[in-house]
């Protein structure tokens, strides 16, 4: 689908509720989401919209409480202002890309969406490396896990098991935490019976946060959730594009993580290696048994020593500019009220 196609489904009934409702009476910008706006698009890719609409003065002076816009139907996001400013100062990788994307993919903006694209930069700071790299790593784990969820033997996806949840603790504590987690994981005959082997873990804690214990109680869980998961009359051929899509996610997120870090810039339309994220998504490095090649991992880590590397010797400030970003919100909300002000 061209972009002059999706600038006229955007203005079709479909999209009518961009025009009706009324948190969107005054959207900041409109823009590309997922593949269209990464370049990574197929002929069978949906049509992602992504925005930012200003809050109301009864969400900023009131007792309103308006967060974002989600339309399942045509895969639609639009957040508030005040919710996006959070979002985005933490560099979350969902939404600091909408300030990167190609001129061409914003559909509308007025002059605050302006504001914040020209002024991007002050949203960016080393949260990167943890936001960027922890999403990351997240889809390198559940590309792993479900390699070995579907062709392993019990016995031998236990160590899987036991792997992941090492890692997933080593980048847990490597969070800047004061207290790490001591522990030690080891595999063994299983005390459930549906197991042949078993994962277990000794722990060390003393007067450890309640908060940060169920962080990592979740985190482990989702690790055995991703293995447990039951595969029965899943269609294989969809896994392994689920699987390369994966991939080439996970890929292209550490590039963009070094973009930031590197040249303190958002790319989101990965033009330069569009060849590369493409070639993964077709499954270039997976073999036919549903593995991917040491290449493909050989790539993975080579990108993670570059982010390493990146985030020692970036220009960037460990946290972004917090004075500047509250004068940007407080200008914005308080013209936003005035001008109310002034129609009453």
């Amino acid at each position: 689908m061209t972009i002059d196609e999706i600038r006229a489904l955007i203005e079709s009934q479909d999209y009518d509720f961009l025009r009706t409702n009324p948190h969107l009476q005054h959207i900041a910008f409109l823009t590309l989401g997922g593949s269209y706006a990464y370049g990574t698009n197929i002929e069978t890719s949906d049509v992602d919209i992504r925005g930012c609409a200003l809050n109301a003065p009864s969400d900023i002076i009131g007792m309103s409480n308006f967060e974002q816009v989600v339309d399942k139907a045509t895969d639609t996001t639009i957040y508030a202002f005040n919710k996006l400013i959070h979002l985005l100062y933490n560099c979350n990788p969902n939404v600091i890309e909408m300030l990167g994307c190609k001129p061409e993919h914003y559909f509308y903006m007025n002059d605050v969406g302006r504001a914040m694209i020209d002024n991007r930069k002050m949203f960016l700071s080393k949260r990167a490396v943890h936001t960027f790299g922890g999403y990351a790593f997240s889809q390198l784990r559940r590309l792993e896990n479900a390699i070995a969820r579907d062709i392993l033997p019990q016995a031998q996806k236990e160590v899987h098991v036991k792997n992941s949840i090492e890692k997933v603790i080593k980048n847990f504590n490597n969070e800047g935490r004061t207290n790490p987690v001591s522990y030690v994981l080891s595999c063994g005959q299983a005390v459930h019976d549906d197991l042949d082997e078993e994962t277990f873990i000794s722990l060390s804690l003393d007067h450890y946060p309640v908060r940060d214990l169920k962080a990592l109680v979740n985190d482990v869980t989702n690790v055995i959730k991703d293995y447990e998961n039951d595969l029965h009359g899943r269609n294989k051929k969809k896994d392994a594009l689920h699987l390369n899509k994966h991939a080439m996610h996970l890929i292209r997120l550490y590039l963009m993580c070094i973009d930031i870090l590197e040249k303190e810039e958002i790319v989101t339309y990965r033009e330069q290696d569009h060849d590369l994220l493409m070639s993964i998504r077709r499954g270039a490095f997976q073999h036919e048994d549903g593995t991917f090649d040491d290449a493909f991992f050989d790539l993975v880590h080579a990108l993670t020593n570059r982010m390493d590397y990146a985030k020692q010797n970036t220009a960037l400030p460990q946290s972004p500019d917090m004075k500047r970003i509250e004068e940007f919100v407080m200008s914005v909300n308080k013209s936003i009220v005035l001008e109310t002000s002034a129609k009453i």
